[in-house]
């Protein structure tokens, strides 16, 4: 069986749990390390919710942190009302047992590409800061990584922060702007296929009675998710957003995708917006605009389900 090493970039957050702990149980992905950044909560927390779960799904892995603070703008507050002050809905902080690495994220990620190369997935879930960062360290990256499923972006649902953004682009869209134009292989999993994939309290009651420790914890985190989501939009469950992205890099034939020169509006009203460009002198990316929904999250709790 062919495994995909993987680093996940991630701000957990709730749904960016469910992206982690899955990636630690299926056997196609070698996760090799998680970098922290900014976004769902600040990098500090970030940090220590990425080694608490790297802890939980007794998947030791290093785990750099990341940027504090977006390039070009200043920063937005985190999203503390989708989820909680510490990242895990009402669930109380949760203490790692070991510490983060010395690297920085940008720093980590280089040095994984060039020990890898041709061989490592990138799979950013919150804003691109590191992942600018580590171009701007090592430009050379864009050549060695395998590819980039970038979980952000919306090309014709609108936005989920504003009519025109999602969030994790409109935290840094000069990152965005600057990761979509570097020329490496980018896969675009946003909300056009994340808000088809919604996840029902008894999605979470099933998988914590088949896997008590990753699915209890699961179920208790989901819960404030899903009271957001009935404030905002209307309905008592979640979007299985961060985990799409994690699910294309080993099951693509899933999503249909279109490939789009791609550029980020990076300030007024519309900051964060992602829009479709004709210019041949633009790197293309592969955009994600369609996703089978049952097998996508029969793969998900299926996988999870099997765990402890």
């Amino acid at each position: 069986m062919t495994k995909s090493k993987v680093i996940i970039d991630t701000d957990p957050g709730i749904d960016d749990a469910m992206a982690i702990l899955f990636a630690c149980q299926h056997p196609q992905i070698d996760l090799v390390g998680l970098t922290s950044i900014f976004g769902n909560v600040k990098v500090e927390t970030a940090t220590r919710n990425a080694l608490a779960l790297s802890d939980l799904a007794r998947h030791p892995v290093p785990v750099a942190r990341g940027a504090a603070h977006p390039l070009g703008q200043p920063p937005r507050e985190p999203a503390t009302h989708v989820h909680g002050i510490e990242g895990f809905g009402h669930l109380p902080p949760i203490i790692p047992r070991h510490q983060a690495d010395g690297r920085s994220a940008a720093a980590f990620i280089c040095d994984m590409a060039n020990a890898h190369p041709g061989e490592l997935v990138l799979c950013p879930v919150g804003p691109l800061t590191n992942l600018a960062l580590a171009l701007d360290l090592d430009p050379g990256i864009a050549q060695k990584v395998r590819a980039v499923h970038v979980m952000g972006g919306s090309l014709r649902v609108g936005g989920n922060v504003s009519d025109y953004a999602e969030a994790n682009i409109w935290q840094d869209p000069h990152a965005a702007d600057q990761v979509f134009a570097a020329g490496w292989d980018v896969k675009l999993i946003g909300l056009d296929v994340t808000h088809s994939v919604t996840c029902q309290p008894e999605d979470f009651d099933k998988l914590a009675e088949a896997a008590p420790v990753l699915g209890g914890f699961l179920k208790d985190a989901a819960k404030f998710y899903f009271e957001f989501h009935e404030w905002n939009d209307g309905f008592y469950g979640a979007y299985m957003h961060d985990a799409l992205a994690v699910i294309s890099i080993i099951r693509p034939e899933l999503f249909t995708f279109e490939r789009h020169g791609v550029m980020v509006r990076l300030d007024g009203a519309a900051a964060g917006e992602t829009f479709i460009v004709d210019d041949p002198a633009r790197a293309q990316i592969q955009w994600a605009s369609d996703v089978q929904v049952e097998a996508a999250k029969s793969l998900y709790f299926e996988t999870l389900g099997a765990s402890f």
